[in-house]
């Protein structure tokens, strides 16, 4: 569930003030560190891309089936780990313009996903309330 509009402020607040009363913690919860670790895993990860690049053409040359598969699994979990090594680097960003406010000292907002669906609605009511809502939309407007 995304924040509300007040909550991001409020957080925003926050964070800078963190900024301005202990810089070096802040420099350390932004995490230097694991970007460090996320390049590491991202540079080990198109090695082992490239290795299993090399086992399937080889078990491809030789015509050894299984060679084959294991090169290509091989390419498949360290393509995985890679992006997601880089998301994780790079999926902090967020599209809204706010967060990369200079005055927020690199922090990043994370955006909770649909929120341009969200901030539209403005019912608040119980689980079984919105069902209801969607419910009676669904049917008035004739399909799912």
């Amino acid at each position: 569930m995304p924040l509300s509009e007040e909550e991001l402020r409020l957080l925003e607040q926050m964070e800078r003030a963190l900024v301005e009363e202990d810089p070096k913690l802040a420099s350390t919860l932004r995490g230097t560190a694991f970007r460090r670790s996320a390049r590491r895993r991202a540079i080990l990860a198109g090695v082992c891309f490239v290795a299993g690049v090399a086992v399937l053409m080889t078990g491809a040359v030789a015509s050894i089936t299984v060679l084959g598969i294991v090169g290509f699994v091989i390419m498949l979990g360290s393509a995985t780990i890679a992006l997601t090594a880089i998301r994780g680097h790079h999926g902090h960003v967020a599209s809204d313009p706010r967060a990369a406010h200079p005055s927020r000292g690199g922090f990043t907002v994370i955006d909770g996903g649909r929120a341009s669906k969200r901030s539209r609605r403005t019912s608040h009511g119980s689980f079984m309330e919105r069902m209801e809502e969607r419910w009676r939309r669904r049917r008035e407007t004739g399909g799912f």
